[in-house]
């Protein structure tokens, strides 16, 4: 059967933009082409390339799966939505949310797949109250290493469901996901901003909002001493439509369109350093300092702020970025984080978009998810042997507190060092020998990794 007039050699990336890999790109347009589209070694399913690194690619056969994007049922008395693993997320918001329904879990950008949803098994600002992704998935079909189409679940098929719930496409091709949205009253957030002056009133403010649905901080990383870990922390909940405004409550699920920035080339290299960086983050720390403490804010702006600009990854330049993610487990998070601060200040290579959380207790149905209690920082850092050292130490320091790295913001890490820091992983390796699936779904990611 032939699936494309076409089968080239294609440049593929991660949103970092970094590896870079000549890959055989295939397209299966219905089930029968997917099925054929599996080889024996080397496949991996990608979604919309919003997966950082190279968790996404294989050099042999990357089969995109964006052709698998239909939404297939809706139950509007409980929320339960099913959607072929193709479906952007932000599809399902457009359709759904004019209708009163919104992810119950959401990453920071609405241009992932829900098959990459359920691959990383994604956290999002509520992971504290909520959990993450897993907690809201009913059911997912898998095509196996045999080809057959499995309906698996926390009770059926369990083990499969727990190995690829997080298991970042490496037991099979996500094909079907059955999820549950919730009810939300408008398209609003109520928005708390509290800055504080340091990582100590950073982690108190986290601790104090337990209550609070939504919890997030962007962190000044390259701040010392007694500022050390400054941040704006904002709070949101789902406004209710009583408490909008007048002129917002004939409409609660509209708001206004704003026009997306877009970024249509790469920045110099040299146009993010520490003056431009130390400047960007004074500045927006004192102006967002400066404004209301609580305000009303639309769904975009809180869940999704740099999806507005179009283009983003481009600021790095031509090279690209790396993500570093890690949690650290709660009685070792104060003193690690401290340490990942003082070294990112200590070198003076601030990030640019650094995020701080706070996970509450991870889930049990998934044997492979990335959070655990404690709290997970996030730095990007644009490619270069600089970086790559401070991030090596960064592993160091994550590791040496207990903590664990995010498989979906990795491209770079070596196999010892994933090994060190998560006792999973030998268990993850023994469950794809065992079901002869370590080569079959493979991607350069699992490659580099060993796993």
């Amino acid at each position: 059967m032939e699936i494309q007039k076409k089968s080239p050699t294609q440049k593929i990336e991660g949103w970092g933009r970094f590896p870079k890999y000549n890959c055989k790109v295939i397209t299966p347009h219905n089930e029968a082409e997917l099925l054929n589209a599996i080889l024996s070694n080397n496949t991996i399913a990608r979604g919309n390339g919003r997966a950082y690194g190279d968790s996404a690619i294989s050099i042999k056969n990357t089969i995109s799966m964006r052709k698998f994007n239909r939404m297939l049922s809706f139950c509007n008395n409980s929320g339960l939505l099913v959607v072929e693993a193709g479906v952007i997320l932000g599809d399902i918001i457009n359709t759904f949310l004019p209708q009163g329904w919104f992810p119950s879990v959401t990453p920071g950008t609405k241009f992932v797949t829900l098959g990459g949803m359920v691959a990383a098994d994604v956290h999002g600002k509520n992971h504290h109250k909520h959990g993450s992704f897993a907690n809201f998935i009913n059911w997912i079909d898998i095509v196996d290493h045999s080809g057959i189409i499995k309906r698996c679940s926390p009770s059926k098929n369990n083990q499969l469901f727990a190995w690829t719930v997080g298991g970042m496409g490496l037991t099979g091709i996500i094909l079907r996901i059955a999820f549950r949205m919730q009810a939300v009253d408008s398209a609003w957030v109520r928005q708390t901003l509290i800055p504080t002056k340091n990582l100590n009133e950073s982690m108190e403010v986290f601790e104090k909002s337990q209550n609070a649905t939504y919890s997030v901080a962007w962190i000044d990383c390259l701040q010392r001493k007694s500022n050390l870990g400054r941040a704006l922390v904002m709070l949101g909940e789902h406004a209710k439509a009583e408490e909008l405004p007048p002129d917002k409550q004939a409409k609660p699920y509209s708001t206004p369109k704003k026009l997306n920035i877009s970024m249509p080339f790469n920045a110099p290299s040299f146009s993010l350093n520490r003056m431009s960086l130390r400047a960007f983050n004074s500045f927006y720390y004192w102006s967002q300092k400066k404004a209301a403490k609580n305000s009303l804010v639309s769904w975009e702006a809180y869940f999704y702020p740099l999806d507005q600009i179009l283009g983003w990854n481009r600021i790095y330049g031509r090279k690209g970025f790396m993500q570093f993610q890690c949690v650290l487990p709660l009685a070792n998070s104060r003193k690690g984080l401290e340490q990942l601060l003082q070294e990112v200040a200590k070198t003076q290579q601030g990030s640019f978009l650094a995020v701080l959380k706070k996970f509450g207790a991870q889930n049990t149905t998934s044997n492979f998810s990335f959070p655990m209690e404690g709290y997970t920082l996030a730095l990007d850092f644009p490619v270069k042997p600089s970086t790559l050292k401070l991030m090596t130490k960064l592993d160091e320091i994550t590791i040496a507190h207990g903590g664990r790295f995010y498989l979906a913001k990795d491209s770079r890490m070596t196999a010892d060092t994933l090994q060190k820091s998560d006792k999973r992983v030998k268990k993850f390796k023994t469950m794809r020998k065992n079901h002869n699936i370590q080569s079959q779904f493979a991607s350069t990611q699992s490659k580099r990794l060993k796993i």
